[in-house]
């Protein structure tokens, strides 16, 4: 009896830790590390739609193309440094115009700027590796004209240059590198297979020349190639200053897209929109929490306050595991947690009817409660598991971000609310169940313990 009440202290303690911990950890202002992190919907933010041109690419290879669009978004906007993008892949439904349509999906929390957000995307950027054409680029020079030059000379640079097909589809990355002699900052280029073939094939039959590198038309830099490279890593040298060279590795990796997109629908969602949506959430949360303590009091009593108390732990639990996996939450996510909560409850009573069956039936407390919570289980596990199916067909099958959200809080809470129910619960009542309190906790069960029954044997 006195190692399942020091087992029950310390979940009890465990629950009132993560409780303090949640608390500390939103209200401090020293460091964000564990603070909630909030979507779209809650924060503000900007939420941007983008067609994409896949017309020149065949159709075994949208998707790959796609796929590689929005990673390659993604680390465009790590650049800039906005936290929690969410960037997904789209396809036109049965009520759009083009069912084959591809879509690209940007939401950008906390950025209520459209243009800035516009900005930091980009319109069409693409990226060119082209070759000197007939004429010399050293007649003039292509810098100093392009920081006075009107779109049609900036086309004309461009012309000079013949294209080698060698793009941004087929650049992995690039990097800043320190030359470990002298110290100077150069570029490496890594690209794909297909990249790494072409380039071979290009610096095999063209050494010596200038292949100029474009970003949206605009030439950003015009290295020589002086040597053939077969392994699909280039080296641009040169008198780059260190910034000079960030700023050259941003750009190119800022054009590596692997297909042309267009910006057809912006919208916009204001701070002040989002944590309205918060607070009639947390509104929502607080009600439900409420109604469900009453409902438990009136109805089951003590171990009805004992339910409520594991129910505050699971909260606990389920408010700290946000903060540490951490969970992006939205007003999907917080349905889903609100669901779960119901899901905790309805373990609990399951756990109560059973220990009043039980009782009924002539045992003693405590061993009312083994029983009960030990005959309950399987009606639990059962409708859990349940439950934690449907959340993982909807995380993986879904494809957006709304539903995700829901399914992954969802299934989350599920799992908690177990723990919870079956454990806390279970090691609390066990925890206060004793001769001296049997009466107290009959009446409050509302049922009357008998005497065991003796049943005869022939």
């Amino acid at each position: 009896m006195t190692k399942i009440r020091l087992v029950a202290i310390f979940l009890l303690l465990l629950g009132f830790l993560t409780g303090l911990f949640v608390y500390n950890s939103e209200t401090t202002t020293e460091s964000d590390m564990f603070k909630f992190k909030l979507g779209l919907d809650l924060d503000g933010g900007t939420h941007l739609t983008y067609r994409a041109d896949t017309s020149g690419i065949d159709s075994f290879e949208v998707n790959e193309s796609m796929s590689a669009l929005r990673d390659t978004i993604e680390r465009r906007i790590n650049i800039f440094g906005v936290s929690e993008p969410i960037v997904q892949v789209e396809k036109g439904g049965i009520f759009s115009e083009d069912q084959d349509e591809n879509r690209l999906i940007v939401e950008l929390p906390g950025v209520t700027d459209v243009s800035e957000a516009i900005k930091q995307i980009g319109q069409t950027p693409i990226l060119e590796f082209r070759l000197e054409g007939n004429i010399a680029s050293s007649t003039f020079d292509l810098f100093n004209i392009q920081a006075t030059s009107s779109d049609e000379i900036l086309a004309q640079i461009r012309d000079q240059y013949v294209s080698t097909g060698l793009t941004g589809a087929q650049l992995d990355r690039s990097r800043l590198i320190f030359d470990p002699v002298s110290g100077q900052p150069t570029i490496g280029l890594d690209f794909n297979s297909e990249g790494r073939e072409l380039l071979a094939e290009i610096t095999a039959n063209n050494t010596g020349k200038i292949m100029a590198i474009f970003l949206d038309g605009v030439l950003i830099s015009d290295p020589v190639i002086q040597t053939t490279i077969t392994d699909g890593q280039a080296i641009i040298t040169g008198s780059f200053t260190p910034e000079e060279a960030r700023e050259l590795v941003r750009n190119l990796n800022f054009g590596a897209l692997p297909v042309p997109v267009e910006l057809i629908e912006t919208q916009t969602i204001g701070p002040s929109l989002g944590a309205e949506t918060l607070a009639k959430g947390i509104e929502a949360l607080l009600i439900g929490f409420a109604v469900i303590f009453a409902f438990l009091i009136i109805l089951y009593r003590l171990p009805g306050l004992v339910a409520t108390v594991a129910l505050l732990i699971y909260i606990s639990l389920m408010l700290a595991l946000f903060k540490l996996i951490p969970v992006t939450l939205t007003s999907s996510g917080l349905a889903g947690f609100i669901l779960s909560i119901g899901m905790a409850v309805d373990a609990n009573i399951l756990i109560f009817e059973r220990i009043k069956e039980e009782l009924k039936d002539g045992f003693n407390l405590y061993d009312s409660i083994a029983s009960g919570s030990q005959k309950a289980w399987s009606s639990i596990r059962d409708g859990n598991i349940t439950s934690i199916i449907s959340a993982v067909v909807l995380y993986w099958v879904s494809g957006t971000a709304v539903v995700q959200g829901f399914a992954l809080v969802f299934g989350i809470g599920v799992v908690v609310s177990m723990f919870t129910a079956v454990v806390v619960s279970r090691t609390v009542l066990l925890a206060i169940s004793s001769k001296r309190s049997a009466p107290f906790l009959e009446k409050l069960f509302g049922v009357s313990i008998r005497e065991p029954k003796i049943v005869e044997k022939n």
